[in-house]
């Protein structure tokens, strides 16, 4: 091997190593929830997973304001909580994105005027994205009552409501309500990437 190979492999050695730096493990289903708390939301109130250790499930959604994918599922988001709340579903709304427009002062505006009915949280340290292996907005979480990841991916098959034929959310929420393993564990998520702070966390 001459100099020049040599040296690519130890670059790209080195570039990987930095990627997967203070990366976790990519979650399966069946493994625990990653842990978060002391996060601040548009309620003024700061927030944590152990706030919600009364409801049968808990559905954790990163998101953001600037995203079009992301805006279409607003209402969506809105709705699921006000159908599923009653029963012991609580819709967790995260936000990590380092950029303009999507930061907490920006979150208060648009959950005030949108008239969120679930909590928007705001990481600005990107861990729990990281932790959970969130790559877009937006990417849904579903959590059963022992806080153990039950299905992960996009929210439906598609983003325009009117199109929409498979619930892929609802129905994971429904099969563990009742008991029982959701359909689907697993989707692809769609969206916007997420906008990774170029600072060192």
């Amino acid at each position: 091997m001459n100099r020049k190979l040599t040296l690519i492999v130890v670059l790209a050695s080195l570039a990987l190593a930095v990627t997967s730096a203070g990366m976790a493990a990519p979650l399966k289903i069946g493994d625990a929830a990653p842990d978060f708390s002391g996060i601040p939301g548009t309620d003024g109130k700061q927030h944590g997973l152990a706030d919600y250790k009364k409801a049968k499930v808990v559905v954790v959604v990163f998101t953001c304001n600037h995203c079009p994918v992301a805006v279409v599922y607003e209402d969506r988001l809105i709705a699921l909580q006000k159908a599923y709340g009653p029963k012991g579903v609580q819709v967790l709304a995260v936000c990590v994105n380092d950029r303009d427009g999507d930061r907490l002062d920006d979150m208060k505006k648009r959950a005030k005027d949108k008239g969120f009915n679930f909590p928007y949280i705001y990481d600005a340290s990107q861990k729990s994205a990281r932790e959970y292996g969130a790559t877009c907005t937006p990417h849904a979480f579903a959590l059963d009552k022992g806080r153990k990841i039950a299905y992960m991916g996009a929210i439906d098959d598609s983003n325009n409501p009117d199109k929409v034929k498979t619930h892929y959310l609802k129905a994971a929420i429904d099969a563990l309500l009742a008991g029982k393993e959701p359909p689907q564990t697993t989707t692809r998520q769609r969206g916007c990437g997420i906008k990774w702070s170029k600072k060192k966390k």
